[in-house]
């Protein structure tokens, strides 16, 4: 059996930036050709930047359009500060698999039976139709990629993983010990960043839902970390950055 806790990495969660889907309130899903909106286009030239101060080990992508496009302008940033990280697409960090709900508008899905399940107990929820996907099936295969990843770049790596609102939440909720059914007290907007920092006794969950703006203190960090190695808490809170 193949045991991931043991190794000491970073990983910097990024959700795409806002898409035509985001902006008129379609649940896209896997729906093809759902590209960033102008806005969009402009927050992931800022995540781009904000993060060319990294040398990151790799950028991961879900396999949609909207994210390898996020995952492109941080690429573009990596290689002109001079950095050569490593790509890689994944489909175990692509979004949730909402099946009948794909393409519908979230004003008329909230009226589906169905909604109040995915509010209340996320867990219980399998989404209808042939394609339609179990929330707690999409949470397992995105926090077993983390972890895959977290062994294939090797420690003290930092790489970014760019995803889904639903499947970053998820991953979120794991590295908190959360149950599945508390993952929507978690928010994560278009091209925001969180942080997990993944040591051989537990992870730390460093930053959520992070704007561009906020990353100032956290990007020297995510280069030289003085307790890389150290999976101990800070008892009191520690003296911060």
């Amino acid at each position: 059996m193949r045991i991931y806790s043991c190794v000491v990495s970073t990983v910097v969660l990024v959700r795409h930036g806002r898409t035509t889907a985001n902006s008129s309130g379609i649940l896209a899903g896997w729906s093809p050709g759902v590209f960033l909106d102008s806005d969009g286009e402009k927050q992931v030239q800022r995540v781009g930047s904000a993060l060319a101060g990294v040398a990151l080990s790799g950028v991961v992508t879900s396999p949609l359009d909207r994210t390898q496009q996020t995952a492109e302008a941080i690429l573009a940033a990596q290689r002109a500060a001079g950095h050569e990280p490593a790509f890689h697409v994944d489909p175990r960090v692509g979004e949730c698999r909402y099946g009948d709900w794909t393409g519908k508008s979230l004003s008329d899905l909230s009226s589906d039976p169905l909604w109040g399940a995915v509010q209340a107990h996320p867990s219980s929820v399998t989404f209808p139709g042939r394609e339609g996907e179990a929330m707690l099936e999409m949470q397992h295969r995105a926090t077993s990629a983390i972890r895959e990843w977290n062994v294939n770049f090797g420690d003290a790596a930092v790489y970014v993983v760019v995803s889904h609102g639903d499947v970053i939440k998820a991953v979120l909720a794991d590295a908190l010990g959360m149950h599945l059914d508390q993952f929507q007290r978690i928010h994560v907007d278009p091209a925001s960043i969180s942080v997990i920092h993944y040591t051989p006794l537990r992870p730390f969950v460093i930053r959520t839902n992070a704007s561009t703006e906020a990353l100032g203190e956290i990007i020297p960090r995510l280069s030289d970390r003085p307790d890389a190695t150290s999976s101990d808490a800070a008892v009191g809170g520690g003296a911060g950055p």
